[in-house]
């Protein structure tokens, strides 16, 4: 080889060493960045790659009847979720997930739409409760569908579906604004919170604290270990103050009626029944309730959402002749044995106001006009009073504003003065309206539940009490955390003397032989008590059919209220079925079939036997 040859030879080969050597260089200080300097930065994000954080829900706290027995609990509920950045390419295991389990891809897909902002790592839920098919075949499957769980969690149950609705209330999921109010510590996005009812009211006790699980999972999202575990909290459990037998029996008296039975303890203020007509199932709630499902209850004329106990204000009728009466015997206007006629109609200026009983109930004092409740004497005694003196005795019977019970959305009624009738519609009270008002018509409005704190209140000797819901507040392990005590908002603005005649009047009733409740009387035990009819429009004849029938929304409201026994009440009931025209046929056998149940409970009277019941030897 020539020299020349020789030296292009080598520096070619320097060449080739110098630039693998360059190469080498590069690569090493490439590794070394890596490996050395952002070594401990890669190996944080590969553990984030497999390491996971779980959340765990809390088990919702458990709710009671006053005897213990279980209104609501949880069941365990599968529910579909699935992790995004394991799930890759998304929309094609969103499809074959949807052909396994029928989910239509467009709900998977606004769910997922909903949650953008979270991190990609994070569950998204596609559809709480999947039957146990839909479980079976995604398990089955589930080497098809990365980035899909199904983890189990508790799920509400309201053991008697529609019974006590209203009162227990229902779950529904918190929204954007409600979690940024900061009221609801450790609740998220998804996560379900009371909404209406005890649910509601009592969301702090109920509501547990969520744990948590660190887990480890394979590249498809799958769980490998479990690595750390931080226990749940369960809520606490509620005991309420209703009696669960006893609000069986009134809801299925109110079965195909629009109506409120308010059954009440008057010695401490407990609420025995809050039953409310028509009612829905909170079940239905659980989830989310179906756009067709809600048009329909908000549809309905009967108001099935409406706690008519609390929110249902009604004209009370000639329950309201016992605050008549207490004002009368108060102010001096009639005693026990003032006497008015009635000859069934009373001229007051030009007008004719007429009794429900057309022709006349004769000469009466005020025991038999509170029996046979006779309109023209309290007209009288209404009229000598005047609706100023009628208002300021309503007010101080708790009528006309909120009770104050734990509830929400608690209506006040109305008890109208002239005042307020100037305020309102800018012109001078008239003294014949005086005459609608001291019956109860008019623009008297009340609810059941006022009447039954009212009733309840005459039953005692005039104390008035907070009606309240909760009777005591427990943790899991049966430890109290609250015991709630009564509580004493008032008393009647009446002396006992009052009182007495008035309870006496009240007696006769049922008790008299003329009563207007005397069918409801129960061996053993005498009830004190009082109908009313309320009307609902001023009638003319062409609203009676030709067989003389009305219309039902244009029928009567039926009322009656009463306490048991009467010497010694332990219960006290107010009772109004919508367009029930006879407070005498239509409620009083409803509080009738309570009262009795209820004694019997206590051991006051014996235990009726029931068709088909025998003794046994």
């Amino acid at each position: 080889m020539k020299g020349c040859d020789r030296d292009w030879l080598k520096r070619r080969l320097m060449g080739g060493a110098l630039f693998m050597l360059i190469a080498f260089a590069v690569l090493g200080a490439r590794l070394f960045y890596l490996q050395v300097i952002q070594g401990e930065d890669f190996r944080r994000l590969s553990k984030n790659n497999c390491i996971r954080l779980k959340s765990v829900e809390a088990s919702r706290g458990l709710i009671y009847d006053r005897n213990g027995v279980l209104l609501v609990d949880n069941r365990p509920s599968f529910d579909l979720s699935i992790v995004p950045k394991d799930a890759v390419p998304v929309d094609q295991t969103l499809e074959i997930l949807s052909d396994f389990t029928q989910i239509p891809v467009v709900e998977m897909k606004a769910r997922i739409d909903a949650s953008k902002g979270l991190s990609k790592y994070t569950p998204i839920l596609l559809e709480k409760g999947i039957t146990r098919d839909q479980l079976a075949v995604v398990e089955a499957h589930s080497f098809d569908l990365p980035g899909v769980l199904v983890s189990v969690e508790p799920r509400r149950n309201y053991i008697f579906n529609k019974s006590s609705a209203h009162l227990l209330g229902y779950l529904g999921q918190i929204n954007c604004d409600e979690l940024e109010t900061g009221k609801y510590p450790g609740v998220r996005g998804g996560d379900s919170i009371g909404r209406s009812g005890a649910e509601k009211v009592f969301e702090d006790h109920l509501r547990g604290q969520r744990g948590g699980r660190q887990v480890e999972v394979d590249a498809s999202g799958r769980l490998v270990r479990v690595i750390n575990t931080v226990d749940s909290v369960p809520g606490k459990n509620i005991f309420l103050t209703i009696d669960n037998k006893l609000q069986q029996i009134a809801e299925n008296m109110l079965q195909d009626k629009a109506g409120a039975v308010v059954a009440m303890d008057p010695s401490n203020g407990d609420i025995l029944v809050m039953a409310s007509s028509p009612s829905f199932d909170q079940n239905d709630f659980i989830g989310g309730i179906s756009s067709k499902k809600w048009k329909k209850l908000l549809a309905d004329p009967d108001r099935p959402m409406s706690n008519k106990c609390i929110q249902g204000e009604y004209p009370p009728a000639s329950t309201y002749k016992i605050l008549t009466a207490i004002a009368g015997l108060e102010e001096g206007v009639v005693d026990l044995n003032t006497r008015h006629y009635c000859s069934g109609q009373y001229k007051f200026g030009n007008r004719i106001y007429r009794c429900w009983k057309r022709w006349g109930h004769g000469e009466l004092d005020l025991l038999g006009a509170i029996e046979k409740s006779c309109d023209i004497y309290f007209y009288k005694v209404g009229e000598a009073l005047g609706v100023d003196t009628l208002a300021q005795y309503a007010n101080g019977c708790g009528l006309g504003k909120v009770t104050g019970i734990e509830l929400e959305h608690e209506r006040p009624g109305l008890i109208p003065t002239s005042v307020w009738k100037k305020r309102r519609y800018g012109v001078a009270w008239q003294p014949g309206e005086t005459l609608s008002i001291a019956i109860g018509q008019g623009f008297d409005l009340v609810t059941p539940l006022q009447m039954a704190v009212f009733t309840a209140a005459i039953g005692n000797g005039g104390t008035l009490y907070r009606p309240r819901i909760l009777k005591a507040i427990k943790t899991t392990d049966n430890e109290i955390i609250e015991i709630k005590k009564p509580e004493i908002t008032g008393g009647l603005p009446a002396g006992k003397k009052t009182l007495d005649i008035v309870r006496k009047g009240l007696l006769d009733v049922v008790q008299g032989d003329r009563g207007t409740a005397r069918g409801i009387r129960i061996k053993g035990v005498e009830i004190a008590g009082k109908t009313g009819t309320a009307q609902v429009f001023s009638l003319k004849k062409k609203d009676r059919d030709n067989d003389g029938q009305l219309d039902y929304r244009l029928r009567d409201h039926a009322w009656f209220v009463c306490y048991a026994p009467a010497e010694n009440p332990m219960i006290a009931l107010s009772i109004l079925i919508e367009h029930g025209e006879h407070g005498s046929s239509t409620a009083a056998p409803v509080a009738g079939a309570i009262v009795r149940a209820y004694l019997e409970e206590k051991g006051i009277i014996e235990t009726t036997k029931q068709a088909g019941e025998e003794d046994h030897v």
